[in-house]
């Protein structure tokens, strides 16, 4: 391959970390709405300032986050089966990657459900408290056998 033809996949084909940094600033966004609510707008807004914002798949990062702003009551209600808590007693942390998480794993079925497991208990490595991803990962496998038992099975 010439340098002229691996210049140009490089440059249409996007960085592997773009849904990563789109489930990151996500994750901020929810963040910030579960410490203090305010208009989803506003929230995307300045989102969009973050330095890393440019790394981002947009349209990843905003169908993520008006998914799960829309479904939010829904979400809490199936994630609240699996908790050992009241869901008020959260981190807002780890109840914002539950939030992203189960949003990928109820509604958008392209991404695989070991995907979205996984992106959730990276993400409650990186940003959650000690041994949080265990808890992540726990609550988000016995949703995954709720929301995707035939994918589960196989």
């Amino acid at each position: 391959m010439s340098d002229n033809q691996k210049q140009t996949v490089s440059k249409s084909s996007k960085p592997a970390g773009n849904r990563r940094k789109s489930r990151e600033l996500a994750l901020k966004g929810l963040y910030q709405y579960l410490l203090s609510p305010k208009e989803l707008g506003l929230i995307i807004r300045e989102m969009a300032d973050e330095a890393d914002f440019v790394r981002a798949d947009e349209s990843y990062f905003r169908s993520l986050l008006e998914g799960v702003y829309s479904q939010i009551q829904e979400l809490d209600m199936r994630i609240n089966k699996y908790l050992d808590r009241p869901i008020t007693e959260l981190s807002p942390i780890e109840h914002a990657i539950l939030l992203i998480s189960s949003f990928e794993l109820i509604f958008d079925s392209s991404i695989p459900y070991r995907v979205a497991i996984n992106e959730g208990v990276e993400l409650a490595k990186i940003y959650g408290g000690t041994d949080g991803h265990k808890y992540v990962n726990g609550v988000l496998d016995k949703l995954a056998a709720e929301a995707r038992p035939s994918e589960v099975s196989r």
